[in-house]
This record gives structure tokens, C-alpha cells and sequence, in this order.
């Protein structure tokens, strides 16, 4: 994405960009479809538009998968450069993270044992119980 330049700091950015430069998505098709998805929010109001504009010292508040993120923008982005330069652009105004661990998809799917449907061999061993009772 080399053409993706902005005009001087202090400008107004579209969401979707700033979120690419800051880092906190991979890529600028991820930040849309968070966007879209209803996962930011700028000022406290939902952001449902890619293209809505940011500005130094918007708070910008943003669902990820194990986290959820307070920004306050501090510049707008000239590019996705590494780390360090991304730092630049926001205050991070996160909370610290939660003692209690938020559960993956995989993790939420998988039970603990012997909960759920009976398996084969637990069926029989019911079906005999209920026969034992006749």
C-alpha cells in the first residue's frame, strides 16, 4: 500500500486508515469490516461508515477478539510503519486487562467431560439401568 499517503499531521483521517496505521489491524479490509460490524466507536457513538473522518483527539473505542481498546487519536497516519511509529499517532486509555480470561470460539465449543450428549457406550449403561427397573 505504498500510495497511501496523508497531508500534514493535524488532518482529518478516515477510520479505516487510522486503525490500519496504528496497527491495531492487519489489514485495511479488517478495519472496514470491523467497522461495518458495529466494533468501533468514535466519541461514544457507533461508527458504521469506513469512510467517517477522525481528528486529534477523537476517542476512538474499538472491540477486538480478546480485548476491548480506548484510543485517543493524537495524529493522523502518513503510513503503516512499524511499532514505535504507530505508538506516536494515539493514547492507549485502555483499562488494564481482566483478571477473569475471555473464552476463543474453539474454547467456548469445547466441554468438560461427561457433560453434554451421552456417548455410545454411557447410552447402554442407561438403557440397561432402565431395563434392570422393569
Amino acid at each position: 500500500m505504498g500510495g497511501e499517503t496523508q497531508p500534514a499531521s493535524g488532518s482529518r483521517q478516515r477510520i479505516d486508515k487510522w486503525l490500519f496505521f496504528t496497527r491495531m489491524v492487519k489489514s485495511r479490509s479488517l478495519a472496514q469490516s470491523h467497522v461495518q460490524s458495529g466494533h468501533v466507536r468514535i466519541n461514544g457513538e457507533r461508527c458504521s461508515h469506513p469512510s467517517q473522518m477522525v481528528k486529534p483527539g477523537d476517542r476512538v473505542e474499538l472491540t477486538l477478539e480478546r480485548r476491548d481498546v480506548i484510543l485517543v487519536v493524537r495524529l493522523a497516519g502518513e503510513r503503516r510503519g512499524p511499532y514505535e511509529e504507530a505508538r506516536l499517532l494515539y493514547d492507549d486509555q485502555s483499562p488494564p486487562p481482566d483478571e477473569t480470561k475471555r473464552l476463543t470460539p474453539f474454547e467456548q465449543a469445547t466441554r468438560a467431560t461427561g457433560t453434554g450428549r451421552p456417548t455410545k457406550k454411557e447410552r447402554r449403561a442407561i438403557d440397561r439401568l432402565m431395563s434392570d427397573e422393569d
